[in-house]
């Protein structure tokens, strides 16, 4: 599918206004998790500006509340705090009594964790927050997504996911020479890896899945990181990084352009599909499916079997 795809008109200097001119998305359904800060809040305002009726997540009814009634536009404010894979049950409760389909699943919220280990259940925060709850979301999800006339799952993954040399099944504990930001690569290209299994068992239906590295970007992902690297993140983010606009222009190309409409199973990077000579695991389908089948055994009692 990679290399059947053309360029797009865009790159990487293009702005999320610029990828979505002249669509209307009037009565398509969008939750983006992680909607408040950052690029999420900028792809929120962008494609309901389009007409869209965003769904918006953040860890509080207030954070999710306030960048809603921020936002022109139809938006709808629930609560998602991934740490919490009981929250993430109740968010997809809750959303799926608020509409009948889901068009377009946007997985934007991540984290990046400080130089000290941190575990949910058991597991390394990173990984669980960037992956596990996202997988028990949009599986709970997975029956409204479905339902649209062409729904599609959109992944926010990271060129971080280069660095990962493979899942560390055997150590997903993070107990075993914890680094963060080998922890936040693995997580990232989790991501890409949930995205094609996704793909694959989708495949044949009017639903797809994809996944994206947005740019270098200056957001508060760095948040958790000690002030001795926070000082060089944001210097060098105020010289050589993207805006939010741009850092959104990926995610809403992908989740809104009639182009894409059949792409299933792929890794763009500034609105064009990604290759990269550089060994990585981008692809490797053997892991994805692995992947897949240890993060339900990890999330089993809060996956919904109906989907």
């Amino acid at each position: 599918m990679l290399d059947d795809l053309p360029a797009s008109t865009f790159d990487g200097r293009s702005t999320a206004e610029q990828v979505t001119t002249g669509l209307d998305l009037t009565g398509k359904v969008i939750v983006v998790s992680g909607c408040n800060s950052g690029i999420g809040q900028e792809t929120m305002r962008v494609l309901a500006g389009c007409g869209a009726h965003v769904i918006g997540t953040a860890r509080t009814r207030d954070k999710a509340r306030s960048v809603c009634d921020s936002v022109a536009g139809k938006t709808t404010p629930v609560v998602l705090e991934l740490a919490d894979f009981q929250s993430v049950v109740d968010c997809a409760d809750e959303i799926s009594t608020l509409v009948p389909h889901i068009d377009v699943f946007i997985g934007n919220a991540g984290m990046l964790a400080g130089d000290e280990l941190e575990q949910v259940g058991g597991i390394e925060k990173t990984f669980a927050v960037n992956h596990l709850g996202h997988f028990i979301l949009v599986n709970r999800l997975l029956r409204l997504i479905k339902a649209a006339d062409q729904g599609r799952v959109v992944m926010v993954s990271s060129r971080a996911a280069l660095r990962a040399k493979g899942i560390a099944f055997d150590n997903l504990s993070g107990r075993y020479n914890y680094s963060s930001m080998r922890s936040y690569s693995q997580s990232k290209l989790a991501n890409a890896l949930f995205s094609l299994e996704l793909a694959d068992r989708l495949a044949g239906s009017r639903t797809t899945a994809n996944a994206l590295h947005p740019g270098v970007i200056k957001t508060n992902i760095a948040r958790h990181l000690p002030w001795y690297f926070r000082m060089p993140f944001n210097f060098v983010a105020d010289l050589f990084m993207k805006s939010r606009a741009q850092g959104a222009a990926t995610t809403c190309y992908l989740a809104s352009s009639p182009e894409l409409a059949g792409v299933n199973g792929c890794f763009f990077a500034d609105c064009n599909p990604f290759r990269s000579s550089a060994a990585n695991c981008l692809y490797d389908k053997s892991m994805a499916r692995q992947l897949w089948q240890v993060s339900e055994q990890l999330t089993e009692k809060y996956l919904d079997r109906e989907n």
